[in-house]
């Protein structure tokens, strides 16, 4: 029997794999979604965690899951309604909303000292914050090794910045670029940033913005930085493995870091959202910006968030390694892809069977998420256990079992 352009017989695979990584212990619980052609199937498996209250409550499409950098695509469409209001121009400098990244220096040595710098050569816009190309982001290095890396390392720190948006866009500023603006993409930071213009521009809070411009029109109740109490039963637990002894620990609770409102609203791995939720995000952006009747952006936008906008010169020198963008390329706060390939670029997952043309991004806690608009079809994984792929072939398992499941 085929239903939404997939076979009902081979679906049942989907459900397979969960299963056979939850009963493995790989994870707690698990919540897919395969949807096409209007049809979405949702298979649920598992509880919300392995101990507690948690290892009684079964994973369902309302659990709540911390989203990791799915976080980044929600930011960037947030930018984009403030395009398309006026209030926001792609190509102008950013300084008159943000002057802590006026007249920035850049590092003359990447690997240098801090104080050999030179002048920026010319100011950061909106494009280069979505493109991830405003010359900072994550820097891998030993601590120790490479001046700027400590400093990033000790803005950003292992959970997201315990500081003001003011403080923290302000300790930015004070550091200098490690590149020039445009000349790279870096990762991470520049959705961190985006999120702070956003405030700016609107006069709210950002998440206050966000959920306003996105999250309210397409229904996105369980959407936001924090969980409110009378939800918190609702959110899966998440673990990581001990570093000395390779056991599953838990990493954050139901009464961790997200069960109250942060002191800075995160928008680069901040969010914490449901399988529902973020579907209904991601078919907006299948649908040409419109859900269920409701537009939040136009097509023409959806279809600038989802090209790839770097140069043949970026991607030479950019990546979690060399050749890293061979298979895909960037657009606004996601990954695109521009060729087929047998799988995904490490360190960060793709669909292996994905079209060209597809886009999307997953998060450190295991979530993923990616629209294939050649297939009409939407995947989405939400588990909790970090580190992001590919340290979890549940992703990978998924994804293909949803794509041999596609029938016509």
């Amino acid at each position: 029997m085929t239903t939404g352009g997939f076979s009902s017989k081979r679906l049942t695979r989907v459900r397979d794999v969960l299963e056979r990584h939850v009963d493995a212990g790989y994870v707690p619980g698990a919540v897919a979604v395969v949807a096409r052609r209007g049809e979405v199937h949702i298979e649920a498996t598992g509880t919300l965690a392995f101990e507690g209250e948690g290892s009684r409550a079964p994973m369902a499409a309302d659990t709540i899951c911390r989203t990791g950098s799915m976080t980044k695509p929600i930011v960037a469409a947030c930018a984009m309604t403030l395009v398309e209001d006026c209030t926001l121009r792609l190509d102008d400098p950013v300084d008159a909303l943000l002057p802590e990244l006026a007249d920035m220096t850049v590092l003359a040595d990447p690997v240098g000292s801090l104080e050999d710098t030179v002048p920026a050569n010319r100011p950061i816009t909106l494009r280069d914050l979505l493109t991830f190309t405003f010359g900072t982001g994550i820097v891998a290095a030993e601590p120790g090794t490479i001046p700027i890396a400590d400093a990033l390392n000790a803005l950003q720190g292992d959970e997201p910045p315990q500081w003001s948006a003011d403080e923290w866009i302000r300790r930015l500023g004070k550091l200098p670029l490690v590149y020039q603006p445009g000349e790279r993409w870096m990762y991470h930071t520049a959705a961190n940033v985006t999120g702070v213009l956003i405030s700016r521009a609107t006069g709210r809070p950002f998440g206050a913005a966000l959920r306003e411009r996105i999250c309210e029109p397409l229904g996105m109740k369980d959407t936001g930085f924090s969980v409110p109490a009378e939800n918190i039963s609702r959110l899966a637990t998440a673990y990581q493995p001990d570093d000395a002894t390779g056991e599953i620990v838990i990493e954050d609770g139901p009464d961790g870091y997200w069960s109250r409102p942060p002191t800075f609203e995160d928008g680069g791995g901040g969010i914490v959202s449901t399988a529902s939720d973020y579907l209904a995000f991601a078919s907006a952006l299948l649908g040409g910006g419109t859900h269920h009747g409701t537009r939040v952006l136009s097509r023409p936008s959806v279809t600038l968030m989802t090209t790839d906008h770097l140069t043949p010169a970026q991607k030479a020198v950019s990546g979690f390694k060399p050749g890293y963008f061979d298979d895909i390329g960037w657009g606004f706060g996601m990954s695109v892809r521009t060729q087929r390939a047998h799988q995904g670029p490490w360190p960060v997952s793709y669909p292996p069977l994905a079209s060209v043309g597809s886009y999307g991004w997953p998060g450190i806690y295991g979530t993923g998420w990616y629209n294939d608009p050649a297939e009409d079809m939407t995947t989405l994984l939400m588990i909790q256990r970090a580190p992001a792929p590919p340290g979890l072939p549940i992703l990978f398992d998924f994804w293909t079992a949803a794509y041999q499941a596609i029938d016509d």
